[in-house]
């Protein structure tokens, strides 16, 4: 059974990704960028590349989500799967079911600094990423040898936001990077007995070994890793194979002295209602 460690983009989801996959799969909670692979990304392209369809349209994976997550499942174990879809049904085709999911984990992020992120890692303006974050038909997707796969509906910030958190079928925990940064203990910890609770699973909570995985997984240690060895995650520069850094700004990453007032505006504007329940504004 699954469950989901989802998010919109930019979110935070790696950094939770990484202390969750230091705890659960090494002994003592050192991070490496291999550990990563132990909670894996849905849909992706391998998913669906062996099936005969020719996937002709972007959204034609869709009704092949549950087949995939029902042979994931076959094997009866546990497992963590990252997504940046939204909660939503396409063309008669549910995202999950509750046959395959177990819960959700979703994090949410300031979307004022959330769009800074989605500067650097879609290569866009400021205006740009305002337009990606507020569109309510927007998808991520991959095109291999012709065929559409890995069609990921992200929709609007508010509206991936919304169809996690008010889904009433699945058990769910929302962690805000903000308190994951400023209360990185008592909020990871939250999580880790979130998992525990809803698998039944055997793991013990060791408050040692928690500080070791937040010790490991700090962003200027990431970084300095990802300069060292690289991160196959990290987008490429357009135009190049060169990568761009995905560990890029951290705590420097602060809305307040990088955007301009035109585009805090925009983003208070139009996720007012989100950002008032969630107490950005």
């Amino acid at each position: 059974m699954i469950i989901w460690l989802a998010s919109y983009p930019k979110s935070g989801n790696t950094w939770l990704r990484a202390l969750i996959t230091s705890y659960l799969y090494s002994d003592t909670g050192d991070f490496n960028f291999n550990l990563l692979e132990k909670v894996d990304s849905f849909p992706n392209i391998k998913h669906f590349q062996n099936y005969l369809d020719k996937f002709e349209k972007v959204e034609d994976t869709a009704k092949y989500w549950i087949n995939v997550q029902e042979k994931l499942n076959k094997d009866k174990r546990l497992k963590i799967l990252k997504t940046h879809n939204a909660l939503f049904k396409i063309n008669n085709s549910s995202f999950t079911n509750n046959q395959n999911t177990l819960g959700v984990i979703y994090i949410v992020r300031d979307p004022r600094n959330v769009i800074t992120s989605i500067c650097n890692h879609y290569q866009f303006t400021h205006d740009q990423a305002l337009d990606f974050m507020i569109t309510k038909k927007k998808a991520l997707f991959s095109r291999k040898s012709g065929r559409f796969l890995a069609f990921q509906p992200i929709l609007s910030w508010s509206l991936n936001y919304k169809s996690w958190v008010d889904n009433v079928k699945y058990p769910t925990v929302l962690i805000k990077y903000e308190e994951l940064e400023n209360e990185t203990f008592f909020t990871f910890k939250k999580t880790l007995k979130f998992i525990k609770k809803i698998s039944n699973s055997d793991f013990k909570i060791e408050d040692q070994k928690i500080k070791n995985c937040i010790n490991s997984c700090k962003f200027e240690k990431l970084k300095k890793l990802e300069n060292k060895i690289g991160f196959n995650e990290a987008p490429i520069k357009k135009g190049s194979n060169e990568r761009l850094k995905f560990f890029n700004l951290g705590k420097e990453n602060n809305w307040r002295n990088i955007l301009s007032k035109n585009i805090i505006d925009e983003i208070e504007k139009e996720f007012k209602i989100e950002m008032k329940e969630l107490g950005y504004l």
